[in-house]
């Protein structure tokens, strides 16, 4: 008879005490009893109730504000001119300089006049003499002494002597160019010397006083703003500037359906150059806001801008606003229903409809320091 081995007798022992184990069902009891004793321990510990959350709020102060419409421009001047060359030349004459103040009627450029005044000249002393001959035709024609048509034929010369004297004249004073108003040579395009054709530019003319600033304003808010209105200009280097709405464009652009508007800033030194980056505060109408930090600000679920505020009972409600300026202080808000206590820290952490725990703001809290810079 074959020897069975050891360990054959072993699996097999293990491989039906494992079999009657199963076939008692005991091990369907552990999972069972394991949850009965959790819901036993439920049952004798006693339910604990949610947390309540607690925020800060504030009751602002109403204020009356000025409805500001803020547009990004630039500066212009109120004049620019490109001078150019009328007739062909040598520049015989040059007494201005980049950067030079000039008036209206001063001299920019001279060029050489080429025989020019002697025509001029010629022309004069031949006028003398048909003036002559006319009024001694006049005379004799007078006493009978001339024939009519002789008496015509003076006169047409006379006309002819006249209208030379004054194409001379024209073509000598081409040969300059006058400051057409006073202004600064802002650039220089020709040098003393140098030849120019017709139409070449010698110089670029700018009338900085008053600067402009220039900025175009949407459909929306053409209504706020009204010709000779105040605006406040700010520029970007930091300086501020009153000034006066002095046109606005009745036309709106093609491609944005904007219109530009101007607003005219004393400038009597030139200290505002042209090309300046400058943003435009055009002042509406008055109306209620409150004053409050950009921290404040936040979204509902369906995107909307807004606050969140407690109502007496403690709940949660969402206010959407309507921004009417945005300072570097605060922001002013409209939209915010009256003895609305706003949540100014922890509104990002709660629900619309949730129960809260209200603490009031101090003033020495950051909130309520900057709530008081806005509202001073």
């Amino acid at each position: 008879m074959p020897k069975v081995k050891f360990h054959k007798i072993a699996a097999v022992a293990v491989l039906i005490a494992t079999a009657a184990w199963i076939a008692t069902g005991e091990f369907s009891s552990v999972g069972s009893a394991t949850q009965e004793a959790e819901a036993a321990r439920a049952e004798a510990e006693p339910e604990r109730p949610a947390e309540v959350k607690t925020v800060q709020a504030t009751m602002p102060s109403r204020l009356e504000h000025a409805r500001t419409i803020r547009i990004s421009g630039q500066t212009e001047a109120d004049k620019r001119a490109v001078l150019a060359a009328r007739t062909a030349g040598i520049v015989d004459e040059f007494p201005v300089s980049e950067g030079e103040a000039v008036e209206k009627g001063d001299l920019i450029m001279r060029l050489e006049a080429e025989g020019k005044e002697a025509a001029v000249e010629s022309a004069r002393q031949a006028l003398a003499q048909r003036e002559a001959e006319a009024a001694a035709a006049e005379r004799l024609a007078e006493s009978g002494n001339m024939a009519r048509l002789q008496l015509d034929a003076a006169r047409s010369a006379l006309a002819s002597a006249r209208s030379a004297l004054e194409v001379a004249e024209a073509d000598l004073d081409r040969t300059k160019v006058f400051a057409p108003f006073p202004g600064v040579v802002d650039r220089i395009d020709v040098e003393e010397g140098s030849g120019l054709q017709q139409g070449a530019e010698i110089a670029t003319l700018l009338k900085l006083d008053p600067i402009l600033a220039v900025g175009e304003v949407s459909e929306r808010d053409l209504g706020l703003v009204r010709k000779g209105g105040e605006a406040e200009v700010r520029l970007v280097s930091g300086e501020t500037f009153r000034g006066t709405i002095r046109h606005i464009s009745r036309a709106a652009s093609p491609q944005t359906r904007t219109f530009r508007i101007e607003v005219a800033i004393p400038n009597p030194d030139g200290t505002v150059p042209a090309g300046m980056t400058a943003e435009i505060a055009v002042e509406g109408k008055m109306v209620e806001t409150v004053a409050l930090p950009r921290s404040v600000v936040t979204l509902n679920q369906d995107g909307e801008l807004g606050v969140r505020g407690v109502d007496r009972s403690g709940k949660v409600d969402f206010f959407p606003i309507d921004i009417v300026d945005d300072t570097p202080q605060a922001l002013y808000l409209a939209g915010i229903p009256a003895d609305t206590r706003v949540i100014v820290a922890g509104q990002d952490l709660v629900t619309d409809g949730e129960t809260v725990n209200v603490q009031m703001a101090d003033e020495n809290d950051l909130a309520g320091s900057v709530l008081g810079k806005a509202t001073q």
